[in-house]
């Protein structure tokens, strides 16, 4: 048996402290628009740590309970494409092709972040879009899935760097570069966000907490005009970010709103 655990109204610097409280019990977590679900094997849920982390972070959450089955299965006959405009459309393989999108990316759906049905990854390729790439060279920092730094490479740019603290994120990330035919980005496994080189245009679809730590390592790497996109911010982080990205030399250009997500736009001057 499976339980599900379905964390409601989850703000974004509490989803990475979930991830990491439970990931050595738990079988997967699945992100939406405005929660978490947690997967458990019904052998090594704690109703316990369920609670206390409930109780510490001030969450509401209903439990379900399922029968035995490929929860990754399960997952793939409800995934279902992703349109953002008429600028890139995400899909898995068994799907037919999209049509009237300028882009297509092919993702192998499992549990992971940056599927694009969240209001984020949705922010950030907009955002994209708005950018010119071909000649750039790019970091996506915290690439998950990869779907940020596939549409960094089909929009023409130079060379790509990805990376993720997650080894599932690696795998799962080097999957999808192959289906692309883009397995010429680096990617590499690493919780830092110093590559050792500089870069056109920085991607971090993060959270709040992670961005505010590591914003001073993110704008020393960007090139004079640079541009770092960022999002996993929610309405009320806009003045703290603005803040730390200004007190390291950054200007905020444009930003863009979905569901109470913020994608900002910051460029080095």
């Amino acid at each position: 048996m499976h339980i599900v655990i379905s964390f409601r109204n989850v703000p974004s610097d509490i989803t990475d402290i979930l991830i990491a409280e439970l990931q050595n019990t738990a079988e997967g977590f699945e992100e939406t628009d405005n929660g978490l679900k947690v997967i458990f094997l019904k052998e090594n849920y704690n109703q316990d740590e369920i609670t206390e982390l409930a109780s510490t972070y001030e969450l509401e959450y209903e439990t379900e309970e399922i029968a035995p089955q490929n929860w990754n299965a399960l997952w793939e006959s409800n995934f279902s494409p992703v349109i953002v405009d008429d600028f890139v459309g995400i899909r898995a393989s068994f799907h037919e092709p999209l049509q009237q999108v300028q882009h297509e990316i092919l993702i192998t759906p499992k549990m992971s972040f940056g599927t694009g049905h969240h209001a984020t990854t949705h922010l950030m390729m907009q955002q994209m879009r708005k950018i010119s790439f071909p000649g750039k060279s790019v970091f996506d920092f915290g690439t998950g899935t990869g779907v940020l730094a596939i549409l960094a490479h089909q929009l023409g740019a130079q060379s790509i760097y990805a990376n993720d603290i997650d080894e599932w994120s690696i795998l799962n990330a080097r999957e999808n570069f192959e289906q692309n035919n883009t397995a010429d980005i680096r990617l590499v496994q690493s919780d830092s966000a110093i590559m050792g080189e500089s870069f056109d245009v920085i991607l971090a679809n993060i959270n709040r907490n992670v961005l505010l730590d590591n914003m001073r390592d993110l704008s020393s790497q960007l090139n004079p005009a640079g541009q770092l996109i960022l999002s996993g911010i929610l309405e009320e982080d806009l003045n703290i970010i603005k803040e730390a990205a200004e007190s390291n030399g950054l200007a905020l250009v444009e930003k863009n709103a979905r569901n109470n997500w913020l994608c900002l736009n910051f460029q080095k001057y």
